[in-house]
């Protein structure tokens, strides 16, 4: 079979124009960046406010493992082939951070028959949303340190800064950093650290805000340090809101593509998916869900991380409720779960993995039967897709295919949208329209007009299966803070693993019984959530000994390429 690169650039791509016409966006409403690619100016949304509204998919999955459960290849397949059988269908994605394009994990278009493309510039740079970000965020670490260089008018207390500075890189050597050094005319020497663009606050409120005017007011609220005398400091204190949201005023903009089968592709922000809520924007969706009969969309890691902070955070803001889920699951990666094997970077799978093993896929189906009862406590109905892969055998199909079906699901569907496309989607694409017109009976779960604690315990029992939560007392301390300054009725997005159900990174499967620590609490007032921190969350990841960025290259032509090394 061809490399994903191979065939993204053999794609017979619609210029965008033809994509969005299609669709319903008059060409007024986009600016064009080449012919395949567009923003949607949020004007439209005026248009179609009248609109019906579409059936609302999210995607999510079973906790990721190493092997890769293929939840963006499903997304994009499903939304192929909700349209080849006569739904009209967009999907909305999440953009990828450079950093994992460059380090491990590689590109986020999808893989095989079923990609996003120009998938390149799906991958590198796109419209330059993040750079905004990035640029936002960092002048405003700027302001912030010249307040310092300028005898601190502000009062700000040096050991209660919370903003730091960002970059689309990972790069483990900024993670701990000494500005300033020396003091005198570089400023007032302190420590610091870097974080990567997708866990810059201004990542997740691009995510959650609706319009020009509310990412303004958003970002004036974001709480950059506090006084000697704990009083809040914010970018409007700074003088410097009014110029962020100048830098991001396209950046809000929803980016218009294309999937391999000509499918219209919303790709808008990129929240990290611990410490914020690893969700597409909110704007995509809403301008989707006004033109097609179904909204794909994808929500990161497991059920436990990324559906939960769907549901919780995203719709809460939102007011879309969701008509069904899918849950992606591998035979190998039930496998995994059962915790007999180990995957290494670079070294042949184990056997066991490959070979018919239906013992091993029982000991690790606890994992997907759990994420499905994730789902379900919101009211949502949810359909499984088994991603293919051409080692399953049939009675490892029908095993998981009984088992999710006992567990709750709606219904279990083969997926093999990644070999054929579209087409490799159709059955599946009638499960999630049966469950979808079943209707969902969607709730959150908990009201925001409870406790802090209550929230977490609520999150950590029911959502994670823990027996009891624990709390360090930095995070008593943050939360009486908190409520004094009038937090206590925002949501809460936990910030844990997405490697276990749990907060250990080596319970899998189902794990059960176990106290769940929280060491530490935060704010994003200007997203509207506080994080609970269950460990320690790398937010600047480092690169591995053969990052995927010694791969790409280009040819004579100036096209990429991936090469060997």
């Amino acid at each position: 079979m061809k490399t994903d690169v191979e065939i993204a650039q053999k794609a017979r791509l619609k210029p965008i124009v033809s994509v969005a016409k299609d669709l319903g966006i008059p060409k007024k409403y986009l600016e064009l960046y080449g012919d395949h690619k567009a923003k949607v100016s949020l004007g439209i949304l005026y248009k179609i406010n009248s609109n019906k509204k579409g059936k609302y998919i999210d995607v999510t999955a079973i906790t990721p493992t190493p092997l890769g459960e293929g939840k963006t290849v499903t997304t994009i397949g499903l939304a192929m082939a909700l349209n080849r059988i006569g739904k009209e269908t967009a999907c909305c994605l999440r953009q990828p951070s450079l950093g994992p394009v460059f380090g491990i994990k590689g590109g986020a278009a999808g893989g095989g028959y079923s990609q996003a493309v120009p998938m390149e510039e799906f991958n590198l740079h796109l419209t330059g949303d993040f750079h905004a970000v990035t640029a936002a965020h960092n002048l405003c670490a700027a302001f912030l340190d010249n307040s310092l260089f300028r005898k601190n008018p502000l009062n700000i207390d040096l050991n209660r800064i919370f903003w730091r500075r960002v970059l689309d890189v990972n790069d483990r050597a900024l993670r701990d950093i000494r500005i300033a050094v020396g003091g005198g005319r570089n400023g007032v020497e302190r420590e610091t650290r870097f974080d990567i663009t997708a866990a810059s606050e201004l990542m997740a409120i691009l995510a959650l805000t609706d319009s020009l005017a509310d990412l303004r007011k958003r970002i004036s609220k974001v709480v950059v340090a506090l006084t000697k005398d704990e009083r809040l400091v914010t970018c409007e204190d700074l003088k410097v809101a009014g110029a962020m949201t100048a830098l991001l005023k396209d950046a809000i903009k929803p980016n218009l593509m294309q999937t391999l089968e000509n499918t219209p592709c919303f790709v808008h922000s990129g929240p990290f998916g611990n410490i914020a809520h690893g969700n597409s924007s909110i704007l995509a969706d809403k301008i989707a869900i006004r033109l097609a009969d179904y909204v794909v969309t994808e929500s990161g890691f497991g059920a436990d991380l990324g559906a939960e902070k769907f549901f919780d955070i995203k719709c809460r803001l939102s007011g879309l409720k969701p008509d069904a889920a899918v849950m992606v699951c591998s035979i190998r990666a039930l496998k995994m779960h059962s915790g007999r094997f180990n995957v290494v970077a670079g070294k042949p799978l184990d056997a066991g993995l490959i070979k018919e093993n239906l013992d091993a896929i029982k000991e690790g189906a606890g994992n997907l039967i759990k994420q499905i009862e994730n789902v379900r406590m919101f009211g949502v109905p949810v359909v499984v897709a088994i991603n293919k892969f051409a080692t399953d055998t049939d009675k490892e199909i029908e095993l998981v295919r009984k088992i999710a079906i006992e567990s709750g699901a709606e219904d279990c569907q083969v997926s093999e949208v990644w070999r054929y496309g579209g087409r490799g989607g159709t059955a599946l694409a009638k499960a999630v329209v049966r469950a979808a017109e079943k209707g969902s009976k969607f709730k959150f779960l908990y009201p925001l007009d409870i406790s802090i604690k209550e929230k977490i315990e609520i999150i950590a029992k029911k959502i994670y299966g823990a027996k009891n939560v624990t709390y360090a007392k930095v995070v008593d301390e943050n939360i009486a803070l908190f409520e004094r300054f009038g937090w206590g009725k925002f949501s809460i997005c936990m910030a844990k693993t997405h490697l276990s159900i749990s907060h250990d990174q080596n319970l899998k499967g189902r794990p059960g019984g176990f106290t769940f620590p929280v060491s530490d609490i935060r704010a994003s007032i200007g997203a509207g959530f506080l994080y609970a921190l269950a460990g320690q969350m790398k937010t600047m990841p480092s690169l591995p000994t053969h990052p995927g960025g010694e791969r790409i290259d280009i040819d004579s032509k100036g096209r990429l390429i991936y090469v060997s090394r």
